[in-house]
């Protein structure tokens, strides 16, 4: 038995609704990428590092908020960055969501282990593995408490786990995109790179687009806009900052309107 098909009753069930009230944010959606769970190791998962962001997205839950994660790829096998001359986009870019899928049912298994109940969902229906994606059971889960762990991007090629995330958070009525990355926010310029880079303490989805800066892709970024959706940037690193930026706290940079 998987973790996605395993009984609920080792874990308490909440009253229907799960969000609690006075939150600023009390249903996120957190888009972490395949590279976050690396960790140390050059390629595919460090334990321990997908064991740590499990707690953050358990402590999250615990204040109350609804919780969803779309997970990306890259540590095991990026599309775009693998087609070629004999791969075509297309089939590189399904090759990509099948890694979220692994991902997702890596990080699926340390939530449980942390605690909480949670259930992988997959755009690309694989019902042996976990459940296929629809708006209908995701929301369900949600408000029973469950955090829900979507994979398999959106289920088509050409578009990007950011954009996914979006969409996902848009069609599940998020209040705001946690955008995990490894730096503190949105800078002017890459901070790693250019040592006079500055820090964003909030900028508009049109500024961001204007100025083409790439912590989201130019797709994700008019999406949110047009659904009016925050996007709140932090550093996945920092333990408790998946907890800390759902509570409107820590050092981040929001994208909003």
């Amino acid at each position: 038995m998987t973790a996605s098909t395993a009984d609920d009753s080792d874990f308490p069930e909440p009253p229907v609704p799960f969000a609690a009230s006075g939150l600023p944010y009390p249903r996120i959606l957190v888009k972490v990428s395949g590279e976050a769970l690396m960790g140390s190791e050059p390629f595919g998962l460090h334990p321990p590092t997908v064991a740590r962001i499990a707690r953050d997205l358990v402590a999250a839950r615990a204040l109350g908020c609804e919780v969803a994660v779309v997970v990306g790829g890259g540590n095991i096998l990026r599309g775009a960055r693998v087609a070629g001359e004999d791969l075509d986009r297309a089939t590189a870019d399904h090759m990509g969501m099948l890694a979220t899928v692994m991902n997702g049912l890596a990080l699926e298994a340390a939530i449980e282990a942390a605690g909480a109940p949670a259930r992988t969902l997959s755009a690309i229906p694989m019902p042996t593995v976990c459940e296929p994606y629809a708006r209908q059971p995701a929301n369900r889960h949600l408000r029973r408490g469950r955090i829900v762990v979507l994979t398999g991007g959106t289920g088509n090629p050409y578009f990007t786990t950011d954009t996914g995330a979006v969409l996902r958070a848009a069609e599940l009525d998020c209040d705001a995109v946690l955008k995990a990355t490894n730096v503190d926010g949105v800078y002017t310029a890459d901070p790693k790179k250019d040592p006079t880079a500055t820090r964003y303490d909030r900028i508009t989805h049109d500024e961001a687009l204007a100025r083409d800066l790439k912590v989201m892709d130019a797709a994700a970024f008019a999406l949110a806009r047009e659904a009016s959706l925050p996007i709140i940037v932090f550093d996945i690193r920092e333990p408790g900052a998946i907890a800390t930026a759902a509570k409107g706290e820590g050092r981040v940079t929001v994208v909003a309107p």
